[in-house]
């Protein structure tokens, strides 16, 4: 497939050009970019020198997909100034189009009618192999949503839910603030956006979709990391399920999931940054559940999930140019 990428020069830009580069069905037809123009990608991402000679530009042309790499809000612009060919896979990697009541509710006839599906497979499989359009799903919310939706699947969701989860310095992108210096984030934790993180409308959206009524509180408590990748989400509520009942409900709700597992005992970030997987563990105390998840935020959290849903919607296999290594040490 002729692929264009919207967005190259920032973080998950990159990411995305790191995979598709070593995807045996792409083709990278351009990258374009507003601030990079004809500069060689490596001028930017300095790890692709010698991977390829492919320059940035400033035009926008139709390929068979294109990925949206852009800010929050930015997508919607994007697509408002370019047209593109109605057969033309479109992958957006920004909030802007995950809500069905969100950011482009009242811009459908600007936007050519384009319907967008939200991009998580292990909650809208059969719907993305015959998409036209993709809203990826955010990093926290992948993160949370697979440590959630098989008790939504099973009406398990009774009770209000409790959520801590850590998030690497990446997830805020390559824009230079004070939370993302090197001297502020080493040895240092803190909280943001607590109980209105932005990612909560779609966790529960999703988890309505299979618990029809769902309205328990959600309390999330997202913590920025002192290290680069990846998101540990520890998610507990009260259940009458036992150890067993929980641990099988999940092994049996991701049985035929590519990337997402059940193991047996506590987990670690390592076991998942730089791969496209997302590990779950169970474990029951007293009458309180704890499900733990972890992923790469760059990767099953944005551009692997892109790439993931991208293989389902030509029928390809899901694990396509995402057999990636995790980082044991």
């Amino acid at each position: 497939m002729k692929v264009g990428i919207i967005g190259g020069a920032g973080m998950t830009g990159g990411e995305l050009l790191r995979v598709l580069i070593n995807h045996p069905e792409v083709e990278i037809d351009y990258v374009h970019s507003r601030s990079q123009v004809g500069k060689p990608l490596y001028a930017q991402h300095k790890d692709l020198f010698g991977e390829t000679e492919l320059e940035f530009t400033g035009e926008v042309k139709d390929s068979e997909v294109i990925f949206l790499c852009l800010g929050h809000g930015e997508s919607v612009k994007f697509l408002e100034e370019n047209t593109f060919a109605p057969e033309t896979i479109i992958i957006d990697l920004s909030q802007d189009f995950r809500l069905g009541e969100g950011i482009v509710e009242n811009r459908s006839m600007q936007l050519g009618d384009r319907e967008f599906i939200y991009g998580l497979p292990e909650l809208n499989k059969e719907a993305i192999q015959s998409a036209k359009n993709i809203a990826n799903p955010g990093c926290f919310a992948t993160a949370i949503q697979i440590a959630l939706l098989p008790l939504a699947s099973a009406q398990k969701l009774n009770d209000e839910v409790h959520i801590s989860a850590i998030t690497g310095s990446t997830g805020a992108g390559v824009k230079l603030m004070a939370s993302t210096a090197f001297t502020w984030r080493t040895s240092n934790i803190s909280h943001y956006k607590a109980f209105n993180h932005q990612h909560l409308l779609e966790i529960g959206q999703s988890l309505n979709q299979l618990q029809d009524g769902f309205n328990h509180k959600i309390n999330f408590i997202p913590y920025r990391g002192n290290f680069t990748r990846g998101i540990l989400a520890s998610c507990y509520l009260k259940s009458d399920l036992s150890q067993e009942e929980a641990v099988k409900l999940f092994k049996d709700y991701y049985a035929d999931a590519a990337f997402t597992h059940v193991i047996d005992g506590p987990l670690d970030l390592k076991q998942v940054v730089n791969t496209n997987r997302g590990f779950i563990s169970v474990e029951k105390h007293d009458d309180t559940l704890l499900v733990t998840s972890a992923i790469d935020n760059l990767l099953k959290g944005a551009v692997g999930q892109a790439v993931q849903n991208m293989n389902l919607i030509f029928g390809l296999d899901e694990k396509l140019g995402l057999n990636l290594k995790p980082m044991a040490f």
